[in-house]
């Protein structure tokens, strides 16, 4: 059915382990504004280079898709658009409000790039999480994301805490890549230092020969203590595991709430 409508999803392009079952579950995550990114990721399996024009129609389209989905919680996230002034921020509130004037009552998740001189704009189509993932400690950026700069992330992330009223933030790492226990530790610390609310932890795993080799596979009990350390530091929800990805079982959340406020 999306590709029906003309529109990706992360699930598919990012080759996600886990779609078979969000797929099964009537879940995915939309990959707005086409499926080249202008960034070259080593460790990502979207498509890089010269990305097509922003298409007009596609916020209309995501909205008739989550329709017809019949979702309660829409995921949206996208290519990084280095080519656009705003890094496709406006699309993104575009998205939100077509969604939202379509699905009534559809709780909606954003995954945005690094464009905090645009971020305004998307906390003003207020949905309720937006999420940025750091990805890996800062050591290892200029390795696994070259382009991208962790301090700028984390503005982005505490500038949607002190903007963004109820909206809650969201950011995630990949584990695996050659990180000490006490680098993700310490950027666990610093997400909570801008207020961030919710964290996902997952084994990265490499979609190909020629993407960053694995440096070490994550025993499940270490994703279960770095669970509760997590959590101790006042993280109000934490999904760690294997195959855990920053979209999966990403409406949770909200039952964890609920219960949490009952």
């Amino acid at each position: 059915m999306t590709h029906d409508l003309r529109l990706h999803t992360i699930c598919e392009s990012a080759m996600c382990p886990n779609q078979s079952e969000c797929f099964g579950r009537g879940t995915a995550t939309f990959l707005i504004m086409g499926d080249r990114c202008t960034r070259n990721c080593r460790f990502c399996n979207v498509a890089h280079g010269q990305p097509e024009p922003i298409d007009m129609e596609e916020p209309s389209r995501v909205a008739q898709a989550i329709e017809q989905l019949g979702l309660r919680y829409a995921v949206i996230t996208s290519v990084t658009r280095d080519d656009l002034e705003d890094g496709g921020a406006e699309h993104f509130a575009r998205t939100i409000h077509a969604i939202r004037a379509l699905n009534p009552g559809v709780k909606v998740e954003v995954l945005v790039p690094d464009f905090v001189h645009a971020i305004d704009r998307v906390i003003e189509a207020a949905p309720e999480v937006i999420n940025h993932n750091v990805e890996t400690v800062p050591r290892l950026y200029d390795r696994v994301r070259p382009g991208a700069d962790y301090q700028r992330s984390m503005r982005l992330l505490e500038k949607v805490k002190t903007a963004g009223g109820t909206i809650r933030t969201k950011s995630g790492l990949m584990l695996g890549l050659g990180e000490s226990r006490e680098e993700v530790l310490a950027v666990m610390g610093d997400l909570r230092e801008v207020g961030c609310d919710m964290l996902t932890l997952g084994q990265y795993l490499a979609p190909s020969k020629k993407h960053l080799p694995v440096q070490v596979y994550i025993h499940p009990g270490s994703f279960r203590a770095y669970k509760t350390a997590a959590e101790n530091m006042g993280f109000s929800f934490v999904a760690s595991g294997p195959f855990v990805r920053s979209s999966y079982h990403a409406e949770a959340w909200i039952e964890d709430q609920a219960s949490f406020e009952s």
